[in-house]
């Protein structure tokens, strides 16, 4: 019974955090359209007044709502990966009289990690299984795509507004990202890099080639850490 109700919790869980990332990506879309203030890019003009060209306390709301929503993500991730990890360490602590009954407990409760395991390949997660010992391997994203230029070559080589950096060539996280990100950038000039985003909550798998075009930088794109 532990392995089920957990398992339904943190399935619950993940359609919650699902729902999320569909509202983020929404909000992200809004604020980032041509014209747009961005996410972080002023409300005031080169004079000091607010800005006539947007909806002011609208772009404050949407990122008010996205900071709240962004904690709120962060702390369902922590439960599901804790849920998941105590999901792999429950062993039947009592041996039933009879085999076959004991045999139906263990079976149940590898049901319920393989079949939770099968559902979190689906929505971002990368997970290797063996029997009754399961290591998950969590993507947790590190930048998002706030800014893309039309024609450039991030665009062309598929990344997308609003995408979440989980792996930029040999970036993976750590310290002073922005600065690694654009020394990766130079150092590949004319070769593709591997790069793995999560796309409303979906696991691509992308090859963009850093490259010289009519615009600014190789890319073309701006991140911004989250």
């Amino acid at each position: 019974m532990v392995g089920a109700n957990l398992k339904a919790e943190t399935m619950a869980l993940m359609d919650k955090r699902a729902a999320m990332e569909t509202e983020m990506n929404s909000i992200v879309q809004r604020l980032c359209n041509p014209g747009g203030p961005g996410l972080s890019g002023n409300l005031i003009d080169s004079e000091g007044f607010p800005r006539e060209d947007i909806d002011i306390p609208m772009v404050r709301a949407d990122r008010r709502r996205l900071a709240e929503l962004k904690s709120e993500h962060s702390e369902i991730t922590e439960k599901i990966n804790v849920n998941i990890q105590i999901l792999h360490s429950v062993r039947p602590t009592a041996r039933a009289s009879s085999t076959k009954d004991s045999g139906s407990e263990e079976t149940s409760l590898s049901g319920a990690v393989t079949s939770l395991s099968a559902s979190m390949q689906t929505s971002g997660f990368s997970v290797t299984s063996r029997p009754m010992d399961v290591d998950v391997v969590t993507s947790i994203p590190f930048a998002m795509v706030d800014e893309i230029t039309e024609s450039s070559p991030a665009a062309e080589d598929g990344l997308q507004l609003g995408d979440q950096l989980v792996k930029f060539g040999n970036v993976e996280g750590g310290d002073s990202l922005l600065q690694r990100l654009a020394a990766e950038a130079q150092s590949n000039q004319g070769q593709a890099v591997s790069v793995q985003v999560l796309r409303q909550g979906a696991k691509v798998d992308l090859s963009v080639t850093p490259r010289i075009w009519q615009g600014r930088g190789l890319l073309g794109c701006h991140f911004r850490l989250v």
